[in-house]
């Protein structure tokens, strides 16, 4: 893995997945900090101008 300076350590860039999809990684770093996992459902809020990430509520859609 190449070294990179620590102010471009979180600069990424928006890829495209399928037709109208953008995705973008999130730094290892970040992924075991908060402890996410491949495939969890998380929450994007917009508010600001800027996109926020919550982990999905426990419980949330599911039928009852």
């Amino acid at each position: 893995m190449s070294d990179k300076k620590e102010s471009e350590k979180n600069i990424r860039k928006l890829t495209r997945v399928g037709k109208t999809s953008l995705c973008v990684t999130i730094p290892v770093e970040m992924v075991k900090e908060l402890k996410l996992k491949e495939r969890q459902k998380v929450v994007l809020n917009l508010k600001g101008g800027k996109i926020t990430i919550e982990d999905w509520p426990a419980g949330a859609g599911r039928k009852k």
